[in-house]
């Protein structure tokens, strides 16, 4: 009996801080982003020996500082790069950077949704997004799909609030996000549309245009965007041409659901925690314990729908036909949670708020958690070969040694496979560049006085080298390291050839089209 008084301050103590955290949404979205960016950058951090495919690719190119790549724009690289050159590191500054898109995301979300229907229920949408599969098992491959994720949820904040208060900076603010997105990805265009078709259909939305500051907007996006356009049509258009066959791709070796399928997976737990939280039940009042919040404009429901749901909805269709989509889709559910509180808000209470928090928390701890302990048995106990398994560094100082057993000057280049050649370079103190599939038209900064100049590293798997090495190998010693990646599998081999420099008999590019890996 003596402890419940210390039972029931204890109570009072945790009452008083739930309180204030609902009185002060900005500091429960504040833990939310710190326990986001904590749990999704330690846990890969420790578990993960070699980055995602991704990440490397990304390092790589991002050392290039070039505007394009036969892919996608370099913003994502960039930041890598800038990330490697603050910390000095290709093991951990990738997984931040990723969770601070993903935090931003979460912030941005917010001030759209607390401009709609006001901080709680704007707390509320953010609490139920790391439900969502996109938002947490795939984040630690940082990509251009999670480099443009807080730029679709700032141009979705900033036109609205551009369109309400018509005032020029909210405009400006609109072109300039809008511009440098692209520079994350070109799909963000697919957003410029659908909110430039939500101009000409809302009233208000199209009254601005009848001010200066909509076409003031339009013309510092048009003057960001002007140096990627140029880029692209030097690039002879290379990025459509790898979409196109990636599409080519997904339509042979994926069924005709595939893409759907994954999207309503990935929505499946936020469905689990919608239904935990409450916001599913029939509305009973229940007096003072509840609040009340009156209903969201009609028009902003609209918004909302459109800009949040449109683009997903219109990728599912398109991904029936074309293939369109397979990794498009995580960009596309940042406002999935708003929508779902604008239409469910009236049931939302205090009971139902806490729950959103306490399952918010769960998944980012829970799903963080599993990530790690798949992610380590998978390499230790299922005997898994995956990219995170590589022992990067090691590959990276061999490569550099046998290098320079053999040559006096710095390793400038490697190439080969590319998946093995780009982890020979990642680490190595040299910082070579890769020769991507040694196609001279996919790596333009690979030029033939270059290779004349420096030689090369080449770097393949297994006994037979793939035929496009082998006019590069041609007479070439070949060295063999090997690698350990598993507690239980054997090691595995990986070949190493010099290519020296002031060789002129260069082999041309191969035929065949980008990877669409």
């Amino acid at each position: 009996m003596h402890l419940w008084p210390a039972a029931a301050a204890a109570e009072g103590t945790r009452s008083s801080i739930w309180t204030g955290l609902v009185q002060h949404p900005w500091q429960l979205l504040a833990l939310l982003c710190l326990a986001q960016t904590l749990c999704w950058t330690i846990m890969p951090a420790i578990v993960n020996v070699g980055p995602p495919r991704d990440v490397v690719e990304g390092f790589m190119w991002g050392r290039e500082w070039v505007l394009l790549t036969y892919k996608h724009p370099q913003l994502p690289c960039w930041l890598l790069e800038i990330g490697h050159l603050l910390t000095g590191s290709t093991r951990w500054p990738q997984y931040l950077i990723s969770q601070l898109m993903i935090s931003t995301t979460f912030v941005l979300v917010y001030c759209l949704a607390r401009d709609i229907m006001g901080p709680t229920r704007a707390l509320a949408a953010v609490l139920l997004m790391p439900s969502i599969y996109f938002f947490g098992w795939p984040t630690p491959q940082f990509n251009h799909d999670y480099a443009q994720m807080p730029f679709w949820a700032g141009i979705c904040w900033l036109l609205w609030r551009a369109a309400r208060d018509g005032r020029p900076g909210w405009w400006l603010a609109l072109g300039l996000v809008a511009g440098i997105g692209l520079y994350a990805k070109f799909s963000t265009g697919l957003l410029l549309l659908f909110g430039a078709a939500w101009i000409l259909y809302d009233a208000r939305a199209r009254n601005r245009l009848a001010t200066p500051w909509p076409w003031l907007g339009l013309a510092l996006f048009l003057a960001i965007a002007a140096p990627l356009a140029i880029a692209l049509y030097r690039f002879d258009f290379l990025p459509l041409t790898y979409a196109e066959h990636r599409d080519a791709w997904v339509l042979a070796h994926r069924a005709r659901l595939y893409y759907i399928g994954v999207q309503l997976a990935g929505l499946s737990a936020f469905l689990v925690v919608l239904g935990l939280s409450g916001l599913l039940r029939q509305l009973k009042q229940s007096g003072l314990a509840r609040l009340l919040y009156p209903a969201v404009e009609r028009r902003a429901v609209i918004y909302l729908v459109w800009m949040g749901l449109g683009p997903a909805l219109l990728v599912m269709v398109a991904s029936l036909f074309t293939g369109t989509g397979e990794s498009w889709g995580a960009t596309m559910y940042n406002l999935v949670g708003a929508v779902a509180v604008a239409l469910l808000g009236e049931r939302l209470g205090t009971t139902e708020l806490r729950r959103l928090a306490v399952l918010a928390l769960v998944c980012i701890v829970g799903v963080s958690s599993a990530y790690a302990g798949t992610r380590w048995t998978g390499c230790n106990v299922i005997g898994r070969l995956q990219p995170f398994c590589w022992d990067a560094p090691s590959i990276s100082e061999t490569a550099e040694t046998i290098w320079h057993q053999t040559m006096h000057g710095r390793l400038g280049i490697v190439g080969g496979e590319d998946g093995v050649a780009m982890l020979a370079g990642l680490d190595a103190p040299d910082e070579p560049s890769i020769f991507t599939t040694l196609d001279r038209r996919l790596a333009p900064w690979i030029t033939d006085q270059r290779l004349h100049e420096q030689g090369m590293l080449l770097v393949w798997l297994g006994d037979a080298p793939p035929a496009r090495l082998r006019p590069w190998i041609a007479g070439l010693p070949v060295k063999t390291a090997y690698f350990n990646w598993s507690l239980r599998e054997p090691p595995i081999a990986v070949n190493f050839a010099v290519f020296p420099p002031g060789r002129s008999d260069l082999p041309g590019d191969p035929p065949q089209p980008p990877d669409a890996d």
